[in-house]
């Protein structure tokens, strides 16, 4: 094994966990978070040697986020495209426990306002740092977290958001 390689698989095994942490929330389904992980370590081994210089999990957060991304923009344009007959929808679970309410309401966000909730709140990013994790200004970060801490507040009620905020690093 290569120094190379060895190096990454140091990185995978120190932070393997929370990279799927940061997979799942930003894309609400455990199967699809450990694609996502795959996806973003197989681009990262590929870049390694010009990554692996600085600090390479930011890289791959930006990776994980855009593909997250990407497959929920395909997903919203596969529903647009008419089928012969409407798929089963799986029953709503009445699950009262809250991090289940609360994902519901993460998988109703827009993408990009869902990755920067995760990056922000779970992640406990910076403004700058998510906005460099997701390639666009401080101001676009401000602005969707604004947005979704909006409809998080609509959807759950302000005193359960401000809960699962203030609990999310305890």
């Amino acid at each position: 094994m290569s120094g190379a390689e060895h190096d990454f698989g140091a990185f995978v095994a120190a932070r393997a966990t929370s990279l799927l942490r940061v997979a799942y929330l930003a894309c609400g389904d455990e199967v699809e978070a450990e694609d996502l992980l795959q996806t973003a370590l197989e681009r990262t081994y590929r870049k390694w040697d010009r990554v692996s210089h600085d600090n390479p999990e930011p890289y791959v957060r930006r990776v994980i986020v855009n593909a997250a991304i990407s497959r929920a923009r395909r997903r919203a344009i596969l529903k647009i495209v008419p089928m012969h007959s409407p798929p089963e929808t799986a029953a709503r679970a009445g699950d009262p426990d809250l991090l289940h309410v609360l994902m519901e309401a993460l998988r109703a966000l827009p993408p990009r306002q869902r990755a920067v909730v995760v990056l922000r709140y779970w992640e406990d990013l910076s403004e700058q740092q998510a906005a460099e994790v997701l390639g666009c200004s401080v101001g676009t970060v401000k602005s969707q977290a604004s947005k979704a801490m909006a409809k998080l507040r609509t959807a759950l009620g302000r005193d359960t958001v401000e809960g699962v905020i203030s609990n999310a690093h305890a």
